[in-house]
């Protein structure tokens, strides 16, 4: 498995104009890492979308290279999106899907089938005329430049080391609610106010 940030460092330095997407984890280490932040666009957590508005944004700028970084937890839920962008043929995309087997965000579960999927073997079915998958950053880096230099679109799939940022749900402290009195009233104590 590759570290993403490690990814990053050797992807930059063959981004050349390429606007550049990311979702999910993958856009806090992508930021760290850019050079090129007015190329950047962060799509954040909007699970199942960051590939339709990523061929979006390629079909309406054909002369512009768009790389989206995509997790296996988005593409999950919109599997259909791979058969459109292949239908469309933008020659100027490149879906790098970044698989770390679970959903890191919300406390590590794991995705379907987690170690059984074929992301690239789908998206060839799907009829993307090139695919790749690494799980060996030195690998990835000896062929990126090829790869950036094949008409799109182009899927590449890595398996990446997980980064869990939060506990699971059912672990995760228990948050206390308060009514709209008790927070007027809490405000009031902190203020030095007396009740009037």
């Amino acid at each position: 498995m590759i570290d993403p940030l490690e990814l990053f460092r050797v992807f930059e330095k063959h981004r050349g104009d390429a606007i550049v997407m990311t979702s999910g984890q993958s856009g806090q280490h992508w930021k760290d890492v850019s050079t090129r932040p007015e190329r950047d666009a962060s799509i954040g957590g909007a699970m199942g979308c960051p590939a339709p508005l990523a061929l979006g944004l390629a079909l309406s700028q054909p002369d512009v290279k768009v790389v989206l970084f995509d997790s296996e937890g988005s593409l999950l839920m919109n599997l259909g999106v791979l058969a459109t962008i292949a239908d469309q043929k933008p020659s100027n995309f490149y879906h790098i899907l970044l698989d770390n087997e679970c959903y890191a965000t919300t406390g590590g579960q794991p995705v379907p089938a987690a170690s059984d999927v074929s992301y690239h073997g789908m998206a060839r079915d799907a009829g993307y005329p090139a695919v790749h998958s690494f799980d060996d950053l030195e690998e990835f880096a000896i062929n990126i430049e090829r790869i950036l230099d094949e008409p799109g679109p182009v899927f590449v799939s890595m398996k990446i080391v997980p980064e869990i940022e939060n506990l699971p749900i059912d672990l995760r402290p228990v948050v206390k609610r308060r009514s709209r009195e008790e927070v007027i009233r809490d405000l009031r104590g902190d203020l030095g106010i007396a009740k009037g």
